[in-house]
């Protein structure tokens, strides 16, 4: 058994990390000003120089296939990728890519939604979440009812992200009550034009979520992603690729802010002396340390079983509850170390205090993850201590 990267792996987790520091950390107190004054924390300028930089650099569709014009580098390499970019909290991601269910798409659709969606031409959202429906997917109750060569889509869905921005949603309706999501869900390519609207919905956190109201929405029949009645399915694999990234950016964001902490309290005194040498921070580093490196090979032993073709839906779902709790933990740890100034806004710690609080909520709850995990157990989906072939 071998953990060690190999000499490609080194080279683009060194050249990541050196793209982080000159280029994104940097505009770190610029974007806490930004949002303070309520303004937009970059440019839209400086995120297309940003881009042109990565691109030069060959970070382009990193996830993207190679006929599409992307370099397609796999999950392990793809999470070691989110683990340096989750070094800050700059709102950037190198370009090139699209929604991994896109590519589901037949050969018209990619020509319209699919390609201009890599080469950055239009933007799109993943729209399945409904006020009642968060967590419960199954529990759905937008419709979408046949009328001639068009489906006439009504409801609402909430917390999409990208949803103001977004050219066009990939809708997921009801179009058999009876069957639900066994064959009755289906995912519906929605332009904008076709007549939805959102709304920004203000939460605690710098996160800009909508609320898209599809009233009366008509849709042709070839818009249809994938397959009639299929689009449960095509949710779950959406989500479950967002359930190996979340924790794998949890992992940077947590060791970045343990860095923080541990310079922090080598200058810090109390009583003549720094507060490092107090044994109360030294088990806050030590707990905090012991938590990220757990959180890290979970999410890597989840990215080796994508890679080699194993079902990692399960180990999934352990590292996105490992990480989400434990990016709570650690940030929580690093503000009290941090006393008064952590809790200012001129750090970023109350921050990502705020904004890492989301990750025990979206892309499945901690409840969700839970029940998962138990229920794959307790039916004998997976055996505890099983071996991996």
């Amino acid at each position: 058994m071998d953990f060690t990267l190999t000499d490609e792996q080194k080279m683009i987790q060194r050249t990541v990390r050196d793209f982080v520091n000159k280029e994104l950390l940097p505009l770190e107190q610029q974007v806490l000003k930004n949002e303070r004054e309520g303004r937009v924390g970059v440019s839209k300028e400086q995120l297309d120089s940003l881009r042109a930089k990565s691109k030069e650099l060959g970070f382009w569709g990193i996830n993207t296939p190679e006929e599409y014009g992307g370099a397609e580098l796999g999950p392990i390499m793809t999470v070691l990728i989110a683990m340096e970019m989750g070094r800050t909290f700059v709102p950037f991601s190198f370009g090139g890519s699209a929604d991994n269910i896109l590519y589901e798409c037949n050969e018209d659709q990619k020509k319209k939604y699919l390609i201009p969606v890599i080469n950055g031409e239009r933007r799109s959202c993943f729209a399945i979440t409904e006020p009642g429906a968060g967590s419960d997917a199954r529990n759905i109750k937008m419709t979408a009812v046949k009328d001639g060569n068009e489906w006439v889509l009504n409801g609402e869905k909430v917390f999409i992200t990208n949803g103001n921005e977004a050219d066009f949603a990939m809708v997921f309706a009801v179009t058999d009550k009876e069957k639900g999501s066994n064959g009755g869900i289906t995912c519906f390519l929605v332009d904008r034009e076709m007549g939805w609207k959102s709304e920004y919905i203000h939460t605690m956190g710098e996160w800009g979520p909508a609320s898209l109201i599809f009233d009366n929405v008509r849709v042709p029949e070839e818009n249809i992603l994938g397959e009639l009645g299929k689009g449960f399915h095509l949710g779950m694999k959406w989500i479950g690729n967002g359930r190996i990234m979340i924790p794998a950016r949890a992992v940077g964001t947590a060791e970045r802010l343990l860095e923080m902490a541990i310079d922090y309290s080598k200058t810090r005194e109390t009583f003549g002396k720094p507060i490092a040498e107090r044994q109360a921070i030294q088990w806050m580093i030590a707990d905090s340390a012991v938590e990220i490196e757990a959180t890290k090979w979970i999410v890597f032993r989840a990215a080796w079983m994508a890679e080699n073709g194993i079902d990692a839906r399960h180990q999934a779902s352990m590292a996105k509850l490992n990480g989400a709790i434990m990016a709570n933990k650690v940030v929580d740890r690093v503000l009290q170390i941090h006393g008064g100034m952590g809790y200012t806004k001129e750090l970023p710690i109350e921050r990502w205090y705020r904004e890492l609080r989301l990750l025990r909520i979206f892309e499945g709850t901690d409840e969700i993850q839970r029940r998962t995990i138990a229920r794959n157990l307790l039916k004998g989906h997976v055996k505890v201590g099983e071996l991996l072939a």
